[in-house]
């Protein structure tokens, strides 16, 4: 079925999900994302546990991608965040860059997170929904599936790199959790402020309804 536009210029609003290409301020967006994740994982840097695998605010940028920008933006604003790390640009976590920490101890967390923004963008954009993305709570519900995903991509990254028990994997990470389920609700909190601020942002998605 085909349909027209209506006179003010915007689609009808029973028109189907239409898509279109990342424009200017979608750009804009992803790089400026990009930019903070680098600076979050260049903040602090403490050395947690027995696996070497270092405390930074980089989980903090990465939720807060995925929620506030959502599934596409945000996958593509970390996945150009590892571009710029694997170039060579000190980027990562103790201002490492280059392919090393792609195939090193923390080499699972660094491959899971265009996921985990993924995910949690989906679920905000999705689950959450316009009248639910605007309350720090379901934000935090939205962004708690993408911690367990970085956690489990985690672990398993530890436990073949160090070619230990599923226990010691398990116990190298255990400490990291309470700092990202803190992370996420500081996440939940700022993005759930954005999109009351903004309510149009997600709605800016390259894959939008009408």
């Amino acid at each position: 079925m085909t349909t027209t536009d209506s006179p003010s210029g915007f689609p009808p609003t029973s028109a189907p999900a239409t898509r279109r290409g990342l424009g200017t301020t979608d750009l804009a967006l992803v790089a400026a994302f990009a930019a903070l994740i680098a600076a979050c994982a260049l903040i602090g840097g403490i050395p947690v546990g027995g696996a070497g695998v270092e405390l930074t605010l980089q989980t903090f940028g990465i939720l807060l991608a995925g929620c506030v920008l959502g599934p596409t933006r945000g996958f593509l604003a970390v996945l150009l965040y590892l571009g710029l790390g694997a170039i060579g640009l000190p980027v990562f976590s103790g201002r490492e860059g280059g392919l090393g920490p792609f195939v090193g101890s923390s080499a699972g967390y660094l491959w899971s997170f265009p996921l985990v923004a993924g995910l949690a963008g989906l679920l905000v954009a999705r689950v959450a929904g316009r009248a639910r993305r605007s309350r720090a709570f379901w934000v935090f519900a939205c962004a708690v599936p993408g911690v367990l995903l970085n956690h489990a991509l985690g672990i398993v990254g530890m436990k073949y790199w160090f070619d230990v028990p599923w226990s010691v994997a398990w116990g190298y990470d255990a400490p990291f959790w309470a700092g990202d389920v803190l992370k996420a609700a500081l996440v939940a909190l700022v993005a759930a402020e954005v999109h009351r601020a903004f309510p149009q942002l997600l709605g800016r998605s390259p894959v939008s309804r009408g």
